[in-house]
């Protein structure tokens, strides 16, 4: 069962899930196909690759498990996000608290749909999270959802 599920509250319903952009799996194949090129120049050359090609696998193991342990949704109530297996950052949010939800794209992250959302809180709390796919949308049914809950007697 996932995090969201086991935080829900009686009658509250996921509206909208995210996940993580595949583009967290970009460095740490640059890594490992960099290292294996280095590696086919030869022997003298073999365990810089391998060394090289270790760090990509690692990174790769790392960025699997962010994105496998990472949960981010928009309720009927609030916003919940969590990253992390061993370090978990959670974040739980009423949607009559939330202030304001922003979105971070660079080129890369507007060309291939991916983007930070920070969401911030009453009493000045921000929280980031990155690399998330299609932040847009996201930001869209926050919204939705807090008009939603203002219009609602």
């Amino acid at each position: 069962m996932s995090y969201i599920d086991q935080n829900l509250t009686t009658g509250e319903q996921v509206v909208y899930q995210a996940r993580l952009h595949w583009a967290i799996f970009i460095s740490p194949a640059i890594f490992t196909l960099v290292g294996l090129g280095i590696m086919a120049q030869g022997r003298s050359m073999a365990i810089i690759g391998f060394i090289i090609v270790l760090i990509g696998v690692l990174r790769a193991i790392s960025a699997a498990t962010t994105y496998l342990t990472t949960e981010f949704a928009v309720t009927n109530r609030r916003v919940i996000g969590k990253i992390g297996l061993i370090r978990r950052q959670s974040l739980e949010v009423l949607l009559s608290k939330v202030e304001s939800i922003s979105v971070d794209q660079s080129i890369m992250g507007r060309l291939f749909g991916y983007g930070t959302i920070v969401v911030s809180g009453s009493g000045g709390t921000r929280n980031r999270f990155p690399s998330i796919a299609d932040p847009l949308t996201l930001r869209q049914k926050v919204n939705h959802q807090i008009s939603t809950a203002t219009t609602q007697p």
